[in-house]
């Protein structure tokens, strides 16, 4: 009997470290020359927490909730609507699949497919923000990157997406000018965004880090499949019609010198030169994906590292709409599960589910298959304007 393949690595590439300033970020506006003072806060309704039941089964890990003396940085993710969510670690913020457009208008999804907002984000729009440090893009399409935000956001504001959605954002079009700092990340890509100050960038010139120890985030690409494989993906590749798309694997952790001691976080990787990453708490991004077997790669190449958070896209988004459902592009409420089951995150947030009239899998219909399948102390649901908070243990 052969032997198995070793799994190949989480990050096949990596690209150079993205290196962020949070003392100098870009007003969200274009319009804008300054943040506005005070500076806009989130109407936060509520903060949750999972906590997982005294006995855990042999697949989970319980959590001792932190301690003002425990070595542990909060996180939180903030859920604005549709996929739109605030997530914050230390000093740095990011935004994901920006949506801002409120209830009865409509997004263009590809040739003669439209849908119209059935309600609105809890916040109004761009300028309503607090400021952030980057913004995380799943696909190029109006529902997660809407034509108000791609006409007024900041165009150095940095954007982490697909290569496909890089060359749509860098691209001049008519008299408006591209954006110009957009980094293309495929599946199984990976890039270290760090936080810098300025005497990192005086003594650095780069704006790198001058030392370890320092909070910092690891985005890998993970793949995702809007059209299910067969003639229908084969004909969309050859259209283009429904873009290609992302999922996310955001590592929560902090940089060190290189040959340290391993904490428990997690295992090391790369950073600059001379510098290691050390992991704290992994979130999985879903993205707009169907379960394909493209997924079935993810828990093989993370060789028994855990994901602690799971944020899945979900709504069955049927096209080319309600009224003429013929093909699913992202999973609804049965595909769900099953991508909990597969990847096995000790807690998952399901967003995406009924923003527009072409998400036909109700919330209640994921509910329904998390009850049958015995996993609703493994959910946390999120309405607008609540927020989930975690540790990032050190």
């Amino acid at each position: 009997m052969a032997a198995e393949a070793t799994p190949k690595p989480i990050r096949e590439t990596t690209h150079p470290p993205l290196l962020l300033n949070p003392n100098k970020r870009y007003p969200l506006l274009k319009t804008a020359t300054h943040h506005p003072h005070p500076e806009p806060t989130l109407p936060i309704s509520q903060t949750k927490h999972h906590h997982p039941p005294p006995t855990p089964s042999p697949k989970t890990t319980t959590k001792q909730p932190p301690t003002p003396d425990s070595p542990e940085e909060e996180g939180s993710v903030y859920f604005i609507g549709n996929a739109t969510t605030i997530l914050s670690y230390a000093s740095l913020r990011f935004l994901t699949d920006p949506n801002f457009l409120h209830a009865g208008d409509h997004v263009h999804l590809g040739p003669g497919v439209t849908s119209q907002r059935l309600r609105d984000p809890i916040v109004p729009g761009l300028g309503s923000l607090p400021p952030v440090d980057c913004v995380l893009l799943s696909h190029y399409h109006e529902d997660h990157f809407d034509r108000e935000v791609e006409a007024n956001l900041n165009r150095d504001v940095p954007i982490v997406t697909t290569p496909h959605a890089r060359g749509c954002l860098t691209e001049q079009k008519g008299e408006g000018e591209g954006f110009r700092r957009v980094l293309g990340v495929g599946a199984f890509e990976g890039v270290l965004v760090k936080p810098v100050g300025e005497d990192d960038e005086r003594e650095r010139g780069d704006g790198g880090s001058g030392g370890g120890g320092k909070e910092a985030v690891r985005v890998t690409g993970m793949p995702g499949k809007h059209v299910p494989p067969g003639p229908l993906g084969v004909a969309n590749e050859l259209l283009g019609a429904v873009p290609p798309t992302n999922g996310w694997l955001v590592e929560l952790g902090w940089t060190k010198p290189a040959g340290s001691a391993a904490t428990s976080g997690g295992s090391g990787g790369e950073g600059e030169e001379g510098e290691e990453f050390e992991t704290g708490y992994r979130i999985y991004i879903s993205g707009d994906t169907l379960f394909v077997d493209e997924l079935r790669e993810i828990p093989k190449r993370l060789r028994g590292d855990r994901i602690d958070l799971m944020l899945a896209h979900l709504g069955g988004t049927t096209i080319p709409g309600p009224h003429m459902p013929l093909l699913m592009v992202t999973m609804d409420g049965r595909q769900g599960v099953q991508l909990m089951r597969l990847v096995d995150p000790d807690v998952m947030v399901p967003i995406h589910f009924d923003d527009y009239d072409v998400m036909l899998s109700s919330l209640d219909d994921f509910k329904k298959e998390v009850a049958a399948a015995g996993l609703e102390d493994r959910v946390v649901y999120l309405d607008r304007g609540e927020e989930f908070g975690f540790a990032v243990k050190k």
